[in-house]
């Protein structure tokens, strides 16, 4: 794959849509924004979150429990609600990701992919910010992360220690000027993690319509 990056945006204009996440939210901040990016709609993900949690006691499942997980077909669920709630041209499809699709959601500027970690005890993936050593993700738990796919570049480099070509749009930092990166090897280790609810290399395809969906 050639270097590519959203919308080819730079990195410091992707960097800028990153909020910091308060609590199980990182779904809701990717499908925000998407939508931001997409649409140039102003979505609240917190308030979108605590919507959901009133819905699933309604019946309506859009998330594992309140307050917590979201599925990658969830997330579908999600995009389609507030594209009928709101009237929104935007959709959303589940496939089963490959690398080589990767590159084609990021030549597509109506196309946003949120992509979904998974990793077991002590085996977290290391994201680092920009082009920093600092494991932002030095956990010890189980556990999940969606973020949105914003950039590959095969010469990125972690303070030219390694490389890192794999650039996210992650809500762990609020006005950031720089992506979060990951090295190959642990990207595509921790995206084809399979557990019950979640296949192998889980990809959400969101993507701006002709009209809004009935």
């Amino acid at each position: 794959m050639a270097r590519k990056t959203l919308q080819t945006k730079s990195e410091a204009e992707l960097a800028s849509y990153q909020v910091k996440q308060i609590g199980n939210t990182c779904s809701f901040h990717a499908i925000a924004v998407a939508n931001k990016l997409l649409l140039d709609k102003e979505i609240d993900p917190a308030a979108l979150s605590e919507k959901i949690n009133q819905l699933w006691w309604r019946g309506r499942i859009m998330r594992v429990a309140p307050d917590w997980a979201v599925t990658p077909c969830m997330q579908v669920r999600i995009v389609r609600y507030l594209a009928k709630e709101r009237n929104l041209p935007i959709t959303a499809f589940f496939t089963h990701g490959t690398i080589e699709s990767l590159d084609t959601v990021l030549s597509d500027p109506n196309t946003i992919g949120l992509i979904t970690l998974l990793w077991l005890w002590g085996k977290a993936p290391p994201i680092y910010r920009g082009d920093s050593t600092h494991n932002y993700n030095s956990t010890a738990k189980m556990g999940g992360h969606t973020m949105i796919l914003a950039a590959y570049d095969p010469e990125h480099q972690a303070e030219d220690q390694f490389f890192t070509p794999w650039g996210f749009i992650n809500p762990w930092l609020a006005n950031a000027k720089q992506l979060f990166w990951m090295r190959d090897d642990d990207f595509r280790k921790s995206w084809r993690f399979p557990l019950p609810l979640v296949v192998p290399n889980p990809l959400v395809l969101i993507q701006k319509t002709i009209k809004p969906l009935s």
